[in-house]
């Protein structure tokens, strides 16, 4: 019965998007927050610069953090954190919630702005985004608002010790997503994106 209920549950189709890239960047300084660039090139380890600077969340693995206590600190994983994507959009509500002028996307560490997806935090995962140069990502899952981008904001604008909290509760579901490349590519400023989401359920 169980699986028969599951078999009727409504199913939402795959769907096609198409968005703009508003904006690229990259960390490739001291801290997570990000400058503008015209284009990056991207491989399957993530960002790629030139010389032996490499770009912050570069790398196949990365370190078990808080976002998966079930692996113990430190312990290498896939890293499905290599591109960090938000909207324009999103970032206008959240900072509007917060009662501030503007939450910019290098403060959060982002490295593609994507407009025209006002509900982007909302693209499930394995969303495919396809670029023109062949370049491909692969949405991994929602980017959880944490303190580390908040302090950031209360510093860019004169918040307060509890501005970091505030933004962890008020970007929820609104802070943009991770991405993983899963085909190398280049990916510009003004570049068109086809964004392919998958057939959805919901599993109960």
């Amino acid at each position: 019965m169980a699986a028969e209920a599951l078999m009727t549950r409504d199913i939402v189709p795959a769907r096609k998007l198409t968005a703009i890239v508003g904006r690229v960047m990259i960390a490739d300084g001291d801290t997570f927050e990000t400058r503008d660039v015209p284009q990056i090139s991207v491989d399957l380890e993530g960002i790629a610069l030139d010389g032996l600077l490499g770009e912050r969340h570069r790398g196949y693995a990365r370190a078990a953090d808080a976002r998966v206590p079930w692996y113990p600190r430190g312990t290498p994983i896939r890293n499905a954190r290599q591109i960090s994507i938000v909207c324009s959009e999103e970032l206008a509500d959240v900072a509007a919630r917060m009662g501030i002028a503007e939450i910019r996307p290098e403060w959060l560490g982002a490295n593609l702005v994507i407009e025209g997806v006002p509900s982007l935090s909302m693209l499930p995962r394995g969303t495919r985004l396809f670029f023109p140069t062949a370049a491909s990502l692969a949405v991994e899952e929602q980017n959880v608002p944490c303190k580390g981008p908040g302090r950031m904001i209360a510093r860019n604008v004169g918040g307060d010790a509890g501005m970091p909290f505030d933004f962890v509760r008020k970007a929820a579901r609104k802070r943009g997503l991770v991405a993983w490349v899963e085909r190398a590519g280049v990916i510009r400023v003004g570049d068109t994106v086809e964004i392919r989401i998958p057939e959805q359920w919901v599993y109960a």
